[in-house]
């Protein structure tokens, strides 16, 4: 048996772990979450609905992507580690996890649910068949697709979505794409001649929303035509990067870090990390407020929510309300970790690198417990 992915081609986590076990070649089957197996024996061991889930061959469940990841990393080595040995680049790389999967969250949404003239007959069958059972009928197939787009545009609000934000949104998302089509004019991947963790976060939205559904992928085409050819290379078991001359593996030599890179940290700090310190000063009110929650729980009243409360910041001049989901904390965490276990000397290169793109309030945010994964669930440590 080899490993089975469960989740759809539309889904935004799925594609980041896909990406992944496509270029470390290992051996997996792609499975729709329609199956029956996977609503009769998987749903009720990980104990909610959430996408993506690896079955590994001796039967072991691994619920995300970003742990997905981490399972195969740590049981090494891989065929193109995505956890940089050098300690700018390893850095950068968990910046860009949190990003890409949380940061491009808003044009993601914004993309895919409100350009309906383009993209929903797209959508109205690409959904349901992932989603319905294999013998479902036209009918039930439709109710399903009505439900999830439902669900997923009130989901769309609570990231901040509006008819007030659509223009900036769009302007924001024009602004990322110019920097990153700059940044990979000299290079296939974000920190050089191969994939990293920074890539497989940046995937998630760019290709399952901003590259499959018809509207945001003809934009990314005819705008940035070197992302579009990034996705397709990070969604290709070879390097795919013969328009570069067939460079090395190898990442950017001593550490480096391009100014065109640089100028891509820049634009999360001034796109994103508003909401980062929105997002930890409401978890650690939210914490002070329960000082009852038991370690190895949520605190919710459900196991399997996911969302805290709300708070409200203001982005790019718009006040927004958004729904606080620890799972960010977990990976805003992950670039803590990578600075609080390197040297003095490391330490001070990473600050003077987060000082210079306006990052450097990222390894003081922190909350008053941190979050931890058990059981397929994000919970509180003591």
């Amino acid at each position: 048996m080899s490993y089975c992915l469960y989740g759809t081609p539309a889904s935004l986590y799925t594609g980041k772990a896909r990406s992944y076990l496509i270029k470390q070649r290992i051996d997996f089957e792609s499975r729709a979450v329609g199956d029956p197996h996977f609503r009769e024996d998987i749903l009720p061991k990980i104990g909610r609905w959430i996408i993506p889930v690896l079955e590994c061959p001796d039967g072991t469940l691994v619920q995300d992507s970003s742990e997905i990841i981490d399972y195969f990393e740590t049981r090494g080595p891989t065929r193109h580690p995505a956890i940089p040995s050098t300690p700018l680049h390893r850095l950068i790389g968990q910046i860009f996890e949190l990003f890409g999967g949380e940061g491009l969250l808003r044009p993601a949404m914004h993309f895919r649910w409100n350009f309906d003239d383009a993209n929903l007959a797209f959508l109205a069958r690409d959904f349901p068949a992932a989603l319905a059972p294999p013998n479902a009928t036209t009918q039930e197939r439709d109710a399903i697709f009505v439900m999830a787009s439902q669900r997923m545009r009130r989901a769309m609000a609570s990231f901040g979505v509006s008819a007030e934000t659509a223009p900036t949104i769009e302007a924001s998302y024009g602004e990322f794409l110019d920097l990153f089509e700059a940044h990979l004019k000299d290079t296939p991947y974000l920190l050089g001649g191969r994939p990293t963790i920074g890539d497989y976060g940046l995937i998630a939205p760019l290709y399952a929303h901003l590259a499959r559904d018809p509207f945001p992928a003809a934009l990314m085409k005819d705008r940035a035509h070197r992302v579009w050819r990034w996705v397709e290379r990070m969604n290709a078991p070879d390097l795919d990067y013969g328009e570069y001359g067939g460079p090395s593996p190898a990442l950017f030599e001593s550490d480096g870090v391009p100014e065109t890179l640089k100028q891509l940290l820049r634009f999360i700090a001034k796109d994103y990390l508003p909401e980062i310190e929105a997002f930890v000063g409401f978890t650690n009110s939210w914490l002070n407020a329960h000082p009852e929650i038991v370690p190895g729980t949520n605190g919710l009243p459900r196991p399997q929510d996911r969302v805290i409360g709300q708070v409200e910041f203001v982005w790019r001049g718009h006040p927004l309300r958004v729904a606080v989901l620890p799972y960010r904390l977990y990976l805003l965490q992950k670039i803590q970790a990578v600075f609080d276990g390197a040297s003095i000397l490391d330490r001070g290169r990473m600050n003077t690198l987060l000082e210079e793109t306006g990052l450097n309030a990222l390894t003081g945010l922190r909350t008053t417990r941190h979050i931890v994964r058990k059981d397929h669930l994000e919970v509180w440590s003591a």
